[in-house]
């Protein structure tokens, strides 16, 4: 099959466990054209280092704490035509790339961007979406899981996610890559607004799915409870002086603020945070929208050509997917034989049922899939909370349920 050649930039920062999960998940990929850039600090370095694969990606080495210069810098370094972006905290579904990329078949489409499943493996943390100068997104329905093609309008930007999209490289290196004054916040939603700004069409790709999981870093703890909102402050300043009317700046700033607030209270009442903790935090975001007025714009220069060629990631997974089954009494004997079939260059995906209403959750376990649940309980979140089925033909439905994006068409 003739695919563009696409390279897939990784930026990790202080989190070598999940820089590892990450590229197994990528090395997983059914894709024949791909190479991995990984933009990393000392720990996910040292990591690399000790990984069969190190010879294999190309390594980056970028200490500082901005993502929008390290993935300038995998931008510079890719030679690939398609470049793709996946967080160090996600995993990539096998087909991954193979959807992703479709839609530049088109050579008007600048970028796709793909849906993103949370920590339980099956609810989405996003979809498809707009977003308009405020910063506000809006959510973009679909008819099917068909990818679409859009067009950004006089006020609004289609959104992708920064651990879920790909653009043309030419289009990236022209724009001159991302903003660096985004260190970490609304890095990618800026590109959108600057794509709509070129008036270039964007596709949506509902099947090009990763799972995120929101590993702990300086800003959160796992439990997603923020550490600090600084940065959040900065890039919201940066973002409104560069894309919303001043008219609309004053209240866009007011409802970021009550965002935030809410979203401590939230955790506040959860028990994640205490009191002091509030008022700490709410006052790194007011100092960042103060330092953010700071960060005052700057021409970004062309992005240069690569100077290295097309390092070309080798196929490990070569033959048909497969799907085991079993009941959770089974479950050592089927991981044995899912570690076993996975080593030997399958792609596996192993259901584990078992006789109760619990919900479903799917989870990568370092070379194959694994999801678990109750036969009478909920997969997708949309469903009944308890619904009657025999064993083969719950097994059979969420082997349809999710074969589209383990297999490829």
């Amino acid at each position: 099959m003739n695919r563009l050649p696409v390279s897939v930039v990784v930026v990790s920062r202080g989190r070598p466990d999940a820089l590892r999960r990450c590229l197994t998940g990528l090395s997983r990929l059914q894709y024949d054209a791909f190479e991995i850039i990984v933009v990393a600090d000392e720990m996910g370095r040292t990591m690399l280092r000790r990984l069969p694969l190190l010879r294999q990606v190309h390594l980056i080495a970028f200490d500082g704490a901005n993502i929008s210069q390290a993935r300038n810098l995998g931008i510079a370094a890719a030679a690939g035509e398609i470049v793709a972006f996946i967080d160090d905290d996600a995993v990539p579904e096998p087909t991954w790339l193979h959807h992703l990329t479709a839609p530049f078949a088109e050579t008007d489409v600048a970028a796709t961007g793909g849906y993103v499943r949370g920590r339980n493996g099956i609810s989405f943390q996003t979809r498809a979406q707009s977003v308009d100068g405020t910063g506000q997104t809006a959510p973009i329905h679909l008819r099917d899981t068909n990818p679409v093609v859009l067009a950004p309008t006089r006020d609004k930007a289609i959104k992708t996610e920064g651990t879920n999209m790909a653009l043309r490289r030419s289009v990236l290196a022209a724009m001159g890559g991302f903003d660096p004054r985004y260190r970490f916040f609304l890095d990618e939603t800026d590109v959108n607004m600057r794509l709509a700004d070129l008036g270039v069409r964007t596709a949506i790709v509902p099947l090009a799915q990763v799972h995120h999981g929101f590993a702990a870093s300086a800003r959160r703890r796992s439990d997603r409870v923020p550490l600090d909102l600084f940065e959040i402050g900065a890039s919201c300043s940066v973002f409104l002086a560069a894309h919303c009317v001043p008219e609309e700046r004053a209240a866009a700033l007011r409802r970021v603020q009550h965002e935030q607030r809410t979203r401590l209270i939230q955790h506040l009442v959860r028990g994640g945070l205490e009191p002091r903790d509030m008022r700490r935090l709410l006052a790194s975001l007011k100092a960042g929208f103060e330092h953010g007025l700071q960060r005052h714009p700057a021409p970004l220069p062309l992005l240069p050509k690569p100077t290295r060629c097309f390092l070309r990631f080798p196929a490990v997974t070569t033959k048909p997917p497969v799907f085991l089954a079993g009941r959770p009494w089974q479950r050592p004997m089927l991981r044995r034989r899912a570690r076993h079939m996975a080593a030997d260059g399958v792609n596996v995906t192993l259901i584990l049922l078992s006789p109760t209403a619990l919900l479903h959750r799917v989870s990568w376990r370092g070379t194959y899939w694994e999801q678990s649940g109750g036969i009478f309980g909920k997969s997708e979140r949309s469903q009944k909370l308890f619904s009657f089925w025999r064993f083969s033909k719950r097994v059979a439905a969420e082997i349809e349920r999710v074969g589209s994006v383990r297999v490829l068409p």
